[in-house]
């Protein structure tokens, strides 16, 4: 059921993930991918978890510079029966779907929204294009495969036998 999600672990840690989840269909973000930023707070689920998006993504509700995310069922109306799939099945497809121009962090997209519609739509397809198409995630990936390959190969010890390769192990959300 989640197979349009993809989960990467940020490290050796449950509580850090990223999270890559597909537009919603019948909306202008449909055919663009974006990464979230999931951190689980100690006092998860009794508090809600941090989200921002990695890659940009223009929307009234979302910091274009950080990409913060303001969602009121995360931000004010968190409640332990959400889980994390409430989140990428429902609350972030329903923020693309019905973004809130009323409640805004990214001001021009608000004013946009309300005042240009059809100028707003092609707004966002062009940030999906630039950011969020499969040819932007691909540049985005060789460019993290060059740093890495620089970084893997400055100071790695021979002998070293961790098992750092699972860090960045996918697996459905199912089972977070």
């Amino acid at each position: 059921m989640m197979s349009d999600y993809e989960v990467t672990m940020a490290g050796d840690s449950m509580a850090e993930f990223f999270v890559k989840f597909h537009g919603p269909k019948d909306s202008p973000y449909h055919g663009g991918s974006w990464k979230v930023r999931v951190e689980l707070p100690p006092n998860y689920p009794y508090k809600s978890p941090s989200i921002g998006f990695i890659n940009k993504i223009y929307h009234p509700n979302v910091d274009l510079a950080s990409g913060s995310v303001c969602l009121d069922v995360i931000n004010q109306t968190w409640s332990p029966m959400f889980d994390l799939i409430n989140i990428f099945e429902i609350f972030l497809p329903q923020l693309l779907l019905y973004p809130n121009p009323t409640d805004p962090l990214n001001g021009e997209a608000a004013s946009m929204l309300l005042k240009e519609p059809e100028r707003y739509k092609m707004r966002v397809k062009e940030f999906v294009s630039k950011y969020a198409s499969e040819n932007a995630q691909n540049e985005e990936s060789d460019s993290e495969s060059d740093l890495s390959s620089y970084s893997d190969s400055s100071d790695k010890d021979d002998d070293d036998d961790d098992d750092d390769d699972d860090k960045d192990e996918k697996f459905p959300i199912d089972d977070l």
